[in-house]
């Protein structure tokens, strides 16, 4: 067991950003088919990056696109009951505002 005091030793032998990664993240347990194990550690090794590093840019990406899917329905659906059929539609109502 690491005692307080050994701290600063532990802490001067590791990077900046794994100890900001140490203290910052969660371990989570995920399964994955042996295909797309295979495929990751290969991107991983190919990168040069850690799994970690590699499926919280995966999930960062997926979150990210999400939100974009999530604010395109949104914005049709707003269309839509506004009667914007078309970019024509959108422009009439944009000068129409501006006037």
């Amino acid at each position: 067991m690491t005692s307080s005091a050994d701290l600063p030793i532990l802490l001067s032998k590791m990077s900046l950003e794994e100890a900001y990664t140490m203290r910052t993240t969660q371990t989570w347990t995920v399964s994955l088919p042996p295909n797309l194990l295979r495929e990751a550690e290969r991107i991983a090794q190919e990168e040069d990056r850690t799994k970690s590093e590699l499926v919280r840019e995966a999930l960062r990406l997926y979150i990210e696109e999400r939100r974009w899917r999530k604010l395109q329905r949104e914005t049709a659906a707003r269309a839509q009951a506004l009667g914007l059929q078309s970019e024509e539609d959108v422009t009439r109502l944009v000068h129409a505002g501006r006037k």
